[in-house]
């Protein structure tokens, strides 16, 4: 991805961001908004290992975003409950950039099926003041 493309990526979703994600229910699709933050070729999101996006995910890791003039496709993978040591460092980062809605009753800490979804995006366009970017990740 050329600096340009990296720049506006980290501009417009290196923060809480809406973005919608889109996974495969069987053969159909299942789209939704989740609260998502971009960093380095990935989304990072808060949700429920029982939630059925992560039952989606599980049967089909390849999804699809979309939001602020971007969409894309990447490969989705639990990193485990929230409260892991190796989340630690991106917990943080996700506390500061969720620090709206984090602290509101919205994230139980404790239960371990609170979890951090990682989007590793692999392709995506992206469009910027009449430039469309093509993006490999």
């Amino acid at each position: 991805m050329n600096a340009a493309a990296r720049e506006i990526m980290d501009e417009r979703f290196g923060r809480d961001q809406e973005i919608a994600l889109a996974t495969l229910d069987g053969d159909r699709p299942s789209a939704r908004i989740v609260d998502a933050f971009y960093r380095d070729g990935s989304f990072y999101t808060i949700t429920h290992a029982k939630s059925g996006k992560m039952k989606q995910i599980a049967a089909n890791p390849v999804v699809a975003v979309c939001g602020e003039w971007f969409t894309g496709h990447g490969i989705a993978q639990s990193m485990g409950w929230l409260g892991e040591e190796e989340n630690r460092e991106i917990l943080t980062v996700l506390k500061s950039a969720f620090s709206a809605w984090y602290n509101g009753g919205h994230v139980n800490e404790k239960d371990p099926n609170t979890i951090i979804l990682r989007i590793r995006m692999t392709d995506g366009v992206l469009m910027s003041h009449g430039t469309t970017y093509e993006l490999e990740f």
